[in-house]
């Protein structure tokens, strides 16, 4: 009988052990990341024309960072803006940038800007002091005429740091 109660005293710290680490950092808590957002300056659409080519529409591009957390703020280091073949056209965030709990900053990349063209992403690099929730960084693309309309959105997806 007293085997039994050393063997539920050594499961009870065992427990008690297991507990206090999964308690240490909530799941899905993480104090960085860099993050890949595809983005489309322009789509193509249609049949090939007489060049061979669809029609090419430009598309303007709102780009959403947004901190989940409730309690914590997280710096963005940098929004590094890649065009089709890999080649990096500019930084977007001159100076880190920190977003308040349940913030959001946004960047944008206008009608007029094609030279990401169809294959076009962002890198975004944050950081935190502590563990926080990730953000949400989504990219929102569109083109309102008249005539007709399109909007649609990416999602950013965390990649290894370069």
């Amino acid at each position: 009988m007293q085997a039994l109660g050393q063997a539920w005293k050594w499961w009870g710290t065992l427990l008690a052990l297991c507990a206090g680490l999964a308690g240490a950092q909530a799941p899905g808590r993480i104090s960085g990341q860099q993050l890949y957002l595809p983005i489309y300056s322009h789509i193509w659409h249609g049949d090939a024309g007489n060049k061979g080519q669809p029609q090419k529409v430009l598309v303007s591009v709102s780009v959403s960072i947004r901190n989940t957390d409730p309690a914590k703020s997280i710096r963005i280091l940098s929004a590094q803006y890649y065009d089709t073949d890999g080649k990096k056209i500019r930084e977007y965030l001159p100076a880190p940038k920190t977003i308040g709990p349940m913030g959001t900053h946004e960047l944008f990349v206008p009608r007029s800007d094609d030279t990401g063209g169809s294959g076009a992403n962002f890198v975004i690099v944050w950081k935190s002091d502590a563990p926080v929730s990730p953000p949400l960084v989504e990219g929102l693309h569109a083109y309102l005429a008249a005539a007709r309309s399109l909007v649609f959105l990416t999602s950013g997806q965390a990649i290894p740091a370069q």
